[in-house]
């Protein structure tokens, strides 16, 4: 067995199988920690390596591609500090991280693990039931239904139409990107037969993140639902009936609350403008029939 134990965490290898713990170190991410501790198991791994610096070193693991569901919905976009396959080495410890490295490349080679794509998920991806509140909204999720419920910082149109439940069979996709600069994040689910156009800001299936503290646990969500989905190298015939796109009946992607009250006289303009405001975003393709046609009738509602 080898074991390296650090303030950023604790990496532990038997032969079969390496247990990752994260620290408790203020440094430690939210996701991290959130997360919790991690069984990888050698068929999953297609390397590992450390880096040495001079004030710290670093153990990374390469995982196969489509072996894990939480790095197959973040497409490689997770910052160092929050990428769990990484491990903060003092420089003390770099003996023993070097001999573990050894260890698990041996095991990898006399275990004969392919370095090529998984088929299928061999990590479970984050417990259910997960509920994460950050941006313009949260996303809950109990292992079947997806449930999208909006704040105060919502965009107005996106509010008016309510808070969305959608039903695992009913995703095609789901899609986690950090914000970067002046660009906003997202958490974003694309709904079989529905696709859009739409910016996170106004899409009813999207949260829009801002790039704050809570951001990265909406990855989480994403993982938890990508496990539940078929594996994209999953072939067509072995998967499930729901797995198949099929056509949805349009009552699965009705508000799952009723529109807000009607707004006072003093919100007639404001709402015009909505109305005007919608009118544009559909001229120029950004709003797709539907979306424009449901957005207009809960403004309409509340005039």
């Amino acid at each position: 067995m080898a074991e390296i134990i650090q303030r950023d965490g604790t990496w532990t290898f038997d032969g079969d199988s390496l247990r990752l713990v994260p620290g408790r170190d203020k440094g430690v991410s939210l996701l991290r920690k959130t997360l919790g501790e991690l069984t990888v198991p050698l068929e999953a791994l297609a390397g590992v390596s450390f880096e040495q610096g001079k004030k710290s070193g670093r153990l990374r693991l390469r995982l196969r591609d489509g072996a894990d569901p939480l790095l197959q919905a973040t497409g490689g976009k997770l910052t160092e500090s929050s990428d769990p396959y990484q491990l903060a080495v003092e420089p003390g410890r770099y003996g023993v991280a070097e001999y573990l490295v050894d260890e698990v490349r041996n095991a990898l080679f006399l275990d004969e693990v392919p370095a090529g794509p998984a088929d299928r998920y061999l990590l479970p991806g984050p417990a259910v039931p997960l509920s994460v509140s950050a941006g313009d909204g949260t996303a809950s999720f109990d292992g079947e239904h997806v449930r999208l419920e909006w704040n105060w910082k919502t965009e107005e149109a996106k509010a008016a139409s309510g808070n969305r439940s959608l039903p695992l069979e009913h995703i095609a996709a789901v899609e986690w990107h950090p914000a970067e600069g002046l660009e906003n994040g997202h958490l974003r689910f694309t709904v079989k037969n529905a696709p859009t156009k739409a910016p996170p800001k106004y899409d009813p299936n999207s949260v829009e993140l801002w790039g704050f503290k809570k951001d990265p646990l909406m990855a989480l969500v994403a993982a938890a639902v990508q496990a539940r989905l078929p594996h994209p190298s999953a072939p067509v015939a072995d998967l499930p009936p729901t797995a198949v796109p099929q056509q949805i009946p349009a009552a699965a992607f009705q508000p799952a609350v009723a529109p807000v009250a009607p707004a006072p006289e003093d919100d007639h303009d404001a709402l015009l403008r909505r109305l005007r405001e919608l009118g544009e975003l559909h001229k120029s393709g950004v709003l797709t029939d539907e979306e424009f046609t449901a957005a207009k009738q809960a403004v309409l509602k509340r005039m």
